[in-house]
C-alpha cells in the first residue's frame, strides 16, 4: 500500500540575525519545494533529499556550495552526505574544493560505488570520472565570507598556533549547515547532509556532517536524521545514529529530538539542531540554539518557520 510521503529540511542552527530571518525561510521554503516536487512526481526518498539539499548548496545565504565559510587559508572545502534507509548504502565527500553541489557526488558514490567516502582530491576525481563538472575553488567565494574571515582572523588572532582559539560561543557562531530527511510513496526513508564547515577551521578538518551516524543516517528499521550545528560533540556522541537507535527501541522521534538536544548540551555543552523522520512520517525537530530553520511538507501540510529556544 503506498505511503504519504513526507519531507523535512533544516537550514541551520544558531542565533540567526532578525535580517536574515527571510532569507533562511525562502531558502528552506525553496529547498522544501525542489523535495517534494521530487516526491510528487514518483521519485525516491534519495531524489527528494538530494534535491533539496542542492538547492541550499546553491543558496548563498548557508553554509553549504557557493557562500560557504573560508577556511584558515581563505578557500571553500565542504562535506556532504546521503544515505538510504531501505539498503543502507551512503555516499560522502570530504574537503572537496571544486564541487559546487557535494551533495551529487556523495549520491553518485552512492549508486555507482563499492565505497561509502572519497575525500579531497580522490573526490573530484571520482565526480569528474562520473560527469559532475568541476570548478574553481575562487567560484565558490563570494565577498561576504571574505570579509567576514579577515575580520575574524584579526579579532582573534593569538600569535600562536592554538588549535581551540577560534573556538568561541558556538550558538552564536553561524552553523548554516543544511539537511532533509524524506519519507517517499514506497515506504523508504532517506538523508542527505552538506556543510562548508566552521569558519577558520583548519584546512582538511572534517565535521560531523560527512559522517555516517554523527551528521546524517538513515536506516528504515529506525529514523533518518540530519543534523547542523558544533560538529565536534555531535562527533564524539554519534548523534544521529544515537537518535536513530531510540526510535527503533520505541520512543516517538518528536520526544528523541529533543532529547539529542539535551543530551548533546549536558554531555559536551554542545549546541546545534535535529530534524528526525521515521518510516511511519513520525517526525522531530528541535534544537538548543537560539534559532533553527526548517520546512515540513507533506500530503496535508506544508510549513516552514525559524523557531525560537526560550
Amino acid at each position: 500500500m503506498p505511503t504519504n510521503p513526507v519531507l523535512v529540511v533544516h537550514g541551520g542552527a544558531w542565533a540567526i540575525p532578525d535580517d536574515m530571518v527571510d532569507a533562511h525561510l525562502n531558502g528552506v521554503r525553496n529547498a522544501a519545494a525542489a523535495g517534494w516536487r521530487a516526491l510528487e512526481r514518483g521519485g525516491s526518498s534519495l531524489d527528494a533529499v538530494e534535491e533539496a539539499v542542492v538547492v541550499m548548496e546553491d543558496d548563498e545565504t548557508f553554509d553549504a556550495g557557493r557562500g560557504s565559510f573560508l577556511n584558515r587559508d581563505g578557500k571553500v572545502q565542504l562535506d556532504a552526505f546521503i544515505m538510504d534507509g531501505a539498503t543502507l548504502r551512503g555516499g560522502g565527500v570530504g574537503c572537496v574544493e571544486r564541487l559546487r553541489n557535494p551533495v551529487r557526488a556523495a549520491r553518485k558514490i552512492l549508486s555507482d560505488s563499492p565505497h561509502v567516502y572519497f575525500v579531497a582530491e580522490g573526490a573530484e576525481r571520482f565526480a569528474a570520472e562520473h560527469g559532475i563538472a568541476l570548478c574553481r575553488n575562487e567560484d565558490l567565494i563570494i565577498p561576504r565570507e571574505v570579509d567576514r574571515l579577515r575580520e575574524y582572523q584579526a579579532q582573534h588572532s593569538t600569535g600562536g598556533n592554538d588549535l581551540f582559539a577560534p573556538e568561541i560561543s558556538h550558538d552564536m557562531l553561524s552553523h548554516d549547515t543544511v539537511g532533509a530527511v524524506a519519507l517517499d510513496r514506497q515506504g523508504n526513508i532517506a538523508a542527505a547532509t552538506s556543510t562548508g564547515g566552521t569558519l577558520n577551521k583548519a584546512p582538511g578538518r572534517l565535521g560531523d556532517s560527512s559522517l555516517i551516524g554523527c551528521g546524517c543516517y538513515a536506516d528504515n528499521l529506525s529514523a533518518a536524521a540530519s543534523t547542523t550545528g558544533w560538529g565536534e560533540p555531535i562527533m564524539k556522541l554519534v548523534l544521529a545514529k544515537w537518535a536513530a537507535d531510540r526510535v527503533e527501541s520505541g520512543s516517538l522521534p518528536e520526544w528523541i529530538a529533543q532529547e539529542a538536544m539535551n543530551y548533546l548540551k549536558q554531555r559536551l555543552d554542545g549546541h546545534g539542531g535535529i530534524i528526525l523522520l521515521d518510516a511511519q512520517g513520525r517526525l522531530g525537530i528541535a534544537h538548543n540554539t537560539p534559532r533553527m530553520a526548517w520546512a515540513l511538507r507533506t500530503k496535508q501540510e506544508e510549513d516552514a518557520g525559524i523557531t525560537r529556544n526560550g
